[in-house]
């Protein structure tokens, strides 16, 4: 509770305030009066404890009388007795006192034995027993030679206890900051401290409340959004359900038009699609076997049938010797085919199916074709059968040599795709003849759009030939395995099988093996060692060494020639030797 007591100077300088004041608190009829309040000049102790602050404003007290327990004030103009509390009004500055509190604008505080005169203070603050304060409705801050209190018979009570000590435990006030005017207890701190506690919470759950519900109007509206663009599209996809149906304009050729006679004009040429039509019963794909069973496949390629009773050209790398082999046709029969003859040198070769009828393709003349003259190639590559690709002839009478045998031959250069399955296929004319027998063997790997066909007219003595006799005639085998100087990179591998250099200028083919069957493994010549004469003309390349002895022998003929053994040290050792040719009819050579 706030206490307060005016002081006037004057009074406490004259003593007359020991007996009115006295009887003011202690007889209550006689708070009815009137009392003078006079400026205060100087403030008296106290013996209760008391604490001061500092005013901002400072007046000298001239003298402090001790009361040994209470505290009057004179000349008070409006005095109301309080039974046991002390209404406080508006004083500049408050100070604190463990009993009682004095709040006046004077320069200092000084301690008074019994209790402590309060003038308005700014603040309140927390006393631990009952202290109640209480607002006047109207307070005015009177001068230092004024101050008016209203104070009822149950404040004059109270103050009476404090005085003496009976209400109020002796515990330290406690200041609180918030309030503006009176003190507040600890009860009432926690009280408020709770009820902040609560709004804080009210406002976390508020804003929890919004979010929740901002979170719930996005999903909503998300969900609103999908489903009304599925509801949309089912509703455009029903409405096509309504829309008149697209209309696909489709017809047929005319009757007969896909007749031959219709791609061909009246000198007999075909259109592309007329000679494909007139030559893709001829084009068959042979599958070679390595068992007989014809499960392990081997590889597969094209055929030209050439006669109605089955025989077929194709290329010998297509087949094996001692292979199995089948033969499909675009009718989708399948035939086992036998090896009738195979020249490896030239990449030619015939095998034959018994018992059937074929449609066998009409040859043209190659000596005929013209550089420019539109052709297509017809075969299997990759196993797509009867595949067609058009081109022109690129050129005529191209000496090729086969990238195994190293054998020239005269070929037809086109544009036209030629790829592994195509070998042994057919490049054929506009008339849809047959002017060469197309060949991987012979197809450039390092550039495109340049492929090659063995011309008719070379390859037609070859499949005679074979079908008559089974080989080709006139060729011959030495018996030996040899690596000729023809490049300067066959060059630098028979320096690296050796492992040093040749002398320069030093020429010949170098002999890597030899077959102990033939009569030249009966010779000096050993592996490592040169033929460099065939009897007085050098010879350093394949081509040197075949040109020479075919020209000049037969098989079964003793041939002389002039052999060279080189050391580390490039020393060259030259001898000669005779030998016995054979007839080649195995086709490997």
């Amino acid at each position: 509770m706030d206490q307060r007591e005016d002081f006037l100077p004057e009074q406490a300088d004259e003593g007359m305030h020991s007996e009115e004041s006295t009887e003011i608190l202690e007889n209550p009829e006689v708070a009815d009066e009137e009392p003078v309040t006079e400026d205060i000049p100087e403030a008296e102790e106290v013996p209760a404890k008391l604490e001061s602050e500092e005013v901002p404003e400072a007046e000298e007290v001239p003298e402090a009388e001790e009361f040994p327990y209470e505290t009057a004030s004179e000349e008070i103009p409006e005095a109301e007795e309080f039974p046991y509390e002390t209404v406080a009004e508006e004083i500049p500055e408050a100070e604190e006192f463990s009993g009682e509190t004095v709040a006046e604008e004077i320069p200092e505080a000084e301690e008074f034995p019994g209790e402590t005169v309060v003038e308005e203070i700014p603040e309140a603050e927390e006393f631990p027993s009952e202290t109640v304060a209480e607002e006047v409705p109207e307070r005015e801050i009177m001068s230092d030679l004024e101050a008016v209190d209203s104070i009822s018979e149950d404040s004059a009570e109270i103050f009476a206890d404090v005085v003496y000590g009976e209400s109020q435990p002796n515990v330290q006030p406690m200041f609180n900051p918030f309030v503006g005017t009176g003190y507040i207890s600890q009860d009432e701190m926690i009280r408020q401290q709770q009820l902040e506690a609560d709004r804080r919470r009210k406002r976390e759950n508020r804003i929890l409340a919004v979010f929740a519900a901002m979170l719930i109007t996005m999903l909503g509206v998300s969900t609103f959004g999908i489903a009304s663009d599925l509801r949309r599209s089912r509703r455009e996809l029903t409405g096509m359900d309504g829309v008149a149906p697209v209309v696909l304009y489709k017809n047929t050729k005319p009757e007969g038009a896909n007749e031959l006679s219709n791609f061909q004009d009246e000198n007999g040429r075909y259109t592309t699609e007329g000679a494909a039509a007139a030559v893709r019963e001829s084009i068959v794909e042979i599958y070679t076997y390595s068992d007989s069973m014809r499960k392990d496949l081997v590889g597969t390629g094209s055929g030209v049938v050439i006669t109605e009773d089955g025989y077929i050209v194709t290329n010998a790398h297509v087949l094996q010797a001692d292979g199995y082999h089948s033969v499909h046709t675009t009718d989708n029969r399948v035939f086992s085919a036998k090896v009738i003859g195979r020249d490896a040198k030239t990449d030619i070769a015939v095998i034959k199916v018994s018992g059937v009828k074929l449609t066998p393709a009409v040859l043209g003349d190659s000596d005929e074709v013209l550089v420019g003259e539109q052709v297509i190639a017809v075969g299997n590559p990759a196993g797509l059968s009867s595949t067609v690709t058009d081109g022109i002839v690129s050129a005529v009478n191209r000496k090729i040599r086969g990238d195994s045998t190293g054998f020239e031959m005269n070929c037809i250069q086109t544009n036209a795709d030629i790829s592994p399955g195509n070998s042994g296929g057919a490049l054929v004319n506009m008339y849809g003849q047959v002017i060469g027998i197309t060949s991987s063997k012979y197809v450039s790997s390092s550039y495109e759009g340049l492929g090659f066909a063995i011309t008719i007219n070379d390859a037609g003595p070859i499949i005679e030939e074979l079908i008559k006799k089974g080989y080709i005639s006139g060729r011959f085998r030495i018996g030996i395995t040899m690596i000729d100087m023809s490049s300067d990179s066959k060059k630098d591998l028979i320096e690296e099988d050796l492992g040093f250099d040749l002398p320069e200028d030093f020429e010949g083919i170098y002999i890597t093996d030899i077959d102990k069957d033939f009569d030249i493994a009966n010779t000096e010549l050993k592996p490592g060692d040169f033929i460099t004469k065939i009897d007085d003309d050098a010879v350093h390349t394949y081509d040197d060494l075949q040109s020479v002895i075919r020209s000049r022998y037969a098989p079964g003929d003793t041939v002389t020639a002039t052999c060279a053994h080189v050391d580390e040290d490039g020393k060259v050792t030259y001898y000669t030797i005779k030998f016995v040719i054979k007839e080649d009819t195995s086709g490997d050579f």
